[in-house]
């Protein structure tokens, strides 16, 4: 699974807090099927979706959305 951002600020904001609460995440570059105003995204587990939320929502993380892969395509959860 993967998260979008709108900015840099927050993609850096949501990869410290999700490491802080041991989500095992991946840098990468934001797939160009998914438009967002921030190159960076942040891949993680599927079974993480629940804790990944939970620290989104908390943390007010501004996010462009999350995404899982379906193919070749992106389809938002």
């Amino acid at each position: 699974m993967l998260i979008a951002f709108d900015s840099t600020q927050q993609a850096l904001r949501a990869e410290m807090l999700l490491e802080y609460a041991e989500v095992e995440i991946d840098i990468c570059p934001t797939p160009k099927e998914i438009t967002a105003g921030c190159a960076l995204s942040i891949q993680f587990p599927d079974q993480e979706l629940m804790m990944v939320k939970k620290v989104i929502v908390e943390q007010k993380v501004e996010i462009r959305g999350i995404f899982q892969q379906d193919g070749s395509d992106y389809r938002e959860v």
